[in-house]
């Protein structure tokens, strides 16, 4: 039976206290609205999307639409003044059974887990909703005073998306309309209500599903994009990429060891127009923004054209703050962060003309400051935060740029900082490049991509 996604976004979002509605805010480098939808039109179990807007804002979603070339989205239809309007006009939209998933426009977080579980759930179930059990305790309360505090363990908070047969979530609103005092927030309501004999299946959710409710929200949402992970997983295809990427002109800066070398090696099989950046292969300083200016250009004055960059290089030194010395400080701080900036500001035009990608590295030390990491940890994270600042700036320009988070991996920089460690709890620096490379071929942006390789 085919599966429908009916991204909800009729709400005007008048207590959100913004020129446009609450959808539309920009957050981890794109609107709200486009993350929901991103999900669902890359989610296998999706055949369809169906978005419902307000008549203020459906050209603001057929622009996007076009933009982000949402292949999945077929129907933009005008909701109404009620959450009602809005199920109603999907609801009416189909004139066959099939699945229908809705989900909130304003929870960009959902993820293929859920969708996937929701929509496995509907193969055996009429009704699904989506809940997480609460952790606080819930009072009833009128006028002040208690009334009850309910048991705990049986309350969950509901979420979306929810999830019906058409023929079901039609019926329960036809009877729910005819009630004169019907008035519905959430659509599991309508069918508990209006068609008591239904079950309703729960799916287990997820904490950071959250609502985009309050402008407060908007700043926990976007922490929660910068610390949630995408994984690549997908097998190294060469052929996918030679036919990605054999006319492409590469720049790989920190290329003579470690991962760097191992994406130069597997490049040199794809494209022969890679080039390194190093001071140990060609003398150039990539703290010195000059010099990184001069050897860009000369790349993009042999081949007009600079399509991808890869910035790997970066400098460990695994000891207390106060044992380093300034020098040492300085040196890390422009290596891991300086560099990085000069290469991009560098690249930008060339990037811009090309609707290039670029591929800078974290570490997993970035999310929570370590001892003996401080100067590592806080420029690792710092790379984090310019990724999704600049998937924000360049995002009209058409540039891609991801930060990729490997597993432990064996290089000689971990091998100096840590000793000889079992081989077999770290990953080869060309699994993690390869898996890396697979990347390109997606269409994620401003994310922190979790690198894991898949060995079976």
């Amino acid at each position: 039976m085919k599966n429908i996604a009916v991204i909800l976004a009729g709400g005007k979002g008048s207590r959100f206290g913004s020129e446009l509605p609450k959808q539309f805010s920009k957050v981890a480098g794109k609107m709200v609205i486009e993350h929901t939808i991103a999900v669902f039109e890359n989610n296998k179990s999706i055949d369809e999307i169906c978005i419902i807007s307000n008549s203020e804002s459906i050209h603001l979603i057929d622009d996007l639409v076009l933009k982000n070339q949402f292949s999945k989205v077929k129907k933009v239809l005008l909701g109404g003044k009620e959450r009602s309007d809005s199920s109603m006009a999907a609801i009416n939209s189909y004139d066959f059974e099939c699945n229908l998933i809705f989900h909130d426009a304003v929870r960009p977080l959902v993820t293929d887990i859920i969708i996937n579980n929701t929509v496995s759930a509907l193969c055996k179930n009429n009704v699904v909703d989506v809940a997480v059990k609460a952790t606080d305790t819930i009072v009833n309360c009128s006028n002040g005073l208690i009334n009850n505090i309910p048991n705990r363990d049986d309350l969950w908070n509901g979420q979306t998306p929810q999830a019906f047969k058409r023929s079901v979530i039609k019926k329960a609103y036809e009877y729910a309309l005819s009630d004169p005092e019907f008035l519905a927030t959430d659509d599991c309501g309508v069918v508990k209500k209006y068609l008591p004999v239904e079950d309703i299946y729960v799916v287990e959710g997820d904490v950071t599903n959250i609502k985009l409710t309050h402008k407060q929200d908007l700043f926990l949402i976007d922490k929660l994009f910068q610390l949630k992970t995408t994984e690549i997983v997908e097998r190294y295809n060469v052929t996918k990429l030679n036919e990605a990427m054999k006319n492409d002109v590469v720049l790989i800066v920190g290329g003579s060891y470690g991962i760097g070398k191992s994406f130069h090696d597997e490049l040199m099989r794809i494209t022969h127009n890679v080039y390194s950046l190093s001071r140990s292969e060609n003398g150039i300083d990539i703290t010195n923004y000059t010099d990184v200016n001069n050897f860009i250009e000369k790349i993009y004055k042999t081949h007009g054209r600079i399509d991808k960059i890869i910035i790997t290089a970066a400098k460990l030194d695994k000891q207390p703050l106060f044992n380093m010395s300034m020098e040492d400080v300085i040196s890390s701080v422009d290596i891991n962060y300086l560099s990085v900036i000069n290469i991009l500001k560098s690249s930008y035009e060339y990037l811009k003309e090309s609707r290039g990608k670029v591929l800078l590295f974290t570490s997993s030390s970035y999310t929570r400051g370590r001892s003996s990491y401080s100067i590592y940890s806080s420029t690792k994270s710092a790379i984090v935060n310019l990724t999704q600042a600049l998937s924000e700036e360049w995002y009209h320009d058409g540039i891609t740029i991801n930060c990729i988070n490997p597993e432990r991996t064996n290089t000689p920089m971990r091998t100096k900082n840590f000793g000889n460690e079992d081989q077999k709890t770290l990953l080869k620096s060309e699994d993690v490049a390869k898996v890396s490379l697979m990347s390109f071929l997606t269409n994620i942006n401003g994310s922190v991509i979790d690198v894991k390789v898949n060995n079976e």
